[in-house]
């Protein structure tokens, strides 16, 4: 059985900029087709705009308030706010609270470098 507790997990930074701790992913555990991660955004802080080629993506706000981006949809999101990311969307999401912004992420296939393509742009409609 693979558990892992999230104060045991050591963080990273994805290529977007957000601080992570992957919890189940092919690389730590039993789980091949999909990862599952908590990330961390500071008050003020941003992730840069950026989409996925291949990855489908989960945001589960667990504590915190931040401004969701996707495609040409903009929202507020705070605790409980579940978002869909189909492959290919830009995305972006920014703490607007004054505390730590801390979300589930879940990927499928799972989180990569390389499957991630910042955007120069604002994020706009999803990528044909």
């Amino acid at each position: 059985m693979d558990v892992h507790n999230i104060d045991e997990v050591a963080p990273f930074v994805t290529k977007d900029g957000s601080e992570i701790r992957e919890l189940l992913a092919y690389r730590n555990s039993c789980i091949r087709k999909q990862s599952l991660a908590e990330a961390r955004l500071p008050p003020g802080a941003s992730t840069a705009a950026h989409h996925h080629v291949e990855t489908e993506e989960i945001y589960y706000i667990l504590e915190g308030e931040g401004r969701m981006r996707v495609g040409d949809d903009e929202r507020q999101v705070g605790p409980g706010d579940a978002v869909a990311i189909p492959p290919g969307a830009r995305h972006t999401l920014a703490n607007t609270g004054s505390g730590v912004l801390k979300l589930l992420c879940c990927c499928a296939p799972p989180y990569e470098h390389a499957d991630t393509i910042l955007d120069d742009a604002p994020a706009g409609p999803a990528a044909e």
